[in-house]
């Protein structure tokens, strides 16, 4: 599932994901690593949230942003 997310909630979404997503170095994503480097998605996109590991991971980590996002995207309590 996709989470939707709003312009000014971008460069929060992409700090987390620079700052605690333990599989982004360097901008880059180890998940999609194949071999060459693959920008992570989360630093490509700007509508919404496509990472499931961030997603479950990562996002819950900065409380009000999280909520935020599930209300916005009409999702109920936790993932």
């Amino acid at each position: 599932m996709i989470l939707k997310i709003k312009a000014n909630q971008v460069s929060k979404v992409r700090r987390l994901a620079r700052d605690l997503c333990a599989n982004c170095i360097d901008g880059n994503c180890l998940l999609l690593d194949d071999g060459e480097e693959h920008k992570c998605i989360q630093f490509l996109c700007i509508s919404g949230i496509y990472c499931n590991y961030f997603k479950e991971a990562v996002l819950p980590a900065e409380k009000e942003l999280y909520d935020q996002i599930l209300k916005q995207n009409q999702i109920k309590g936790e993932m």
